[in-house]
């Protein structure tokens, strides 16, 4: 763990160059797409080295990293404010969204994969199967779109297309958690709006992975069912029902938790189409405005964010397989 934690800087530190210097190669000014058609070159120029960009590309890396050093992201172009106040003002309602997203992922995939495995050999784990590659060929922001459409189509007004939480409930709240915070305050105006607005982005983003998880977590209880302890499970007389959710459920959990971990980053990384589909203001719909605006401050903070999510996150799921295998503990 202390090998992967030196490890992220330099891989910090990669990440960072890549980024500015493809910022800085691709075509377009940001000055140019902020300024208003009647400003002067004086204007222009004075803008320029407000924002640094007078300098050469060294000088502004150099800066740059200065600036890091001292957590500094510098200044959104777009919105004048400070990068950092904005990717942690935006941050949590991207972790909430995602974090139900996973729980309806790892809940619906459970059981698909126990009755599929339960149903093994059967036209049920046929059924499951097919289910799962159907879910499995459409990707996210299809299915945002689809969720669009089917409550257009079939009027259902109870759940939101848009935004996070209804215009006529007022919340102010301690952090910008109001999902987890509304529940703890009794606030079951903000937490009913809040979830019915999350719903049709989570289960967009769940939904392939779904069929992810379902198919290896089968996979592993099928493995396991051969094993001797199973075997002697079954001569104990336990049912089929026990035996896979008591016996093998638990052995075949190590591989489905480092897949789960691993398919969580590309669940962030998801969030940017389908936030964007939803008006969801998240680090991923802004990350889309910065891309349009070629906010150059913001982008890279924003890809500074997630690759420390992302990094993190695999350090986690590390840190949970060792603790989940005794092998590995013991060792």
């Amino acid at each position: 763990m202390l090998r992967r934690l030196l490890l992220a800087a330099p891989t910090l530190f990669g990440v960072a160059v890549i980024v500015f210097v493809l910022l800085r190669v691709v075509p377009g000014d940001p000055i140019a797409m902020l300024i208003g058609p009647g400003a002067t070159e004086k204007d222009i120029a004075s803008l320029r080295k407000l924002y640094g960009l007078d300098e050469s590309i060294l000088a502004q890396f150099l800066y740059y990293l200065q600036d890091l050093a001292i957590g500094d992201f510098g200044t959104s172009i777009s919105m004048r404010q400070d990068v950092m106040e904005l990717v942690l003002g935006r941050l949590p309602v991207t972790m909430e969204l995602c974090l139900f997203a996973m729980l309806i992922a790892v809940t619906l995939g459970g059981v698909m994969a126990m009755t599929g495995a339960y149903w093994r050999g059967r036209f049920g784990e046929s059924a499951i199967d097919g289910v799962a590659g159907f879910i499995l060929a459409i990707p996210d922001f299809l299915w945002a779109l689809l969720f669009i459409l089917f409550v257009v189509v079939f009027s259902l007004d109870g759940l939101p297309i848009s935004g996070r939480i209804s215009h006529e409930v007022a919340f102010r709240g301690a952090t910008d958690f109001y999902l987890i915070e509304s529940l703890i305050r009794l606030r079951l105006d903000v937490f009913g709006s809040v979830f019915l607005h999350m719903i049709l982005p989570a289960c967009a983003l769940a939904l392939p992975l779904v069929a992810i998880i379902a198919r290896v977590l089968k996979t592993s209880i099928n493995e396991a069912m051969t094993q001797d302890y199973v075997l002697l499970a079954r001569a104990k007389g336990f049912s089929r029902i026990r035996i896979i959710g008591r016996e093998a459920l638990r052995n075949a959990l190590l591989p489905t938790v480092t897949l789960t971990g691993v398919q969580f980053t590309f669940l962030v990384g998801g969030t940017v189409l389908v936030e964007k589909i939803f008006s969801y203001p998240g680090i991923g719909n802004m990350a889309i405005d910065a891309v349009i605006n070629r906010d150059l401050p913001l982008i890279q903070g924003l890809v500074l964010t997630f690759a420390v999510l992302f990094i993190s996150i695999n350090l986690l799921v590390d840190m949970s397989y060792a603790l989940l295998n005794p092998r590995m503990r013991h060792g």
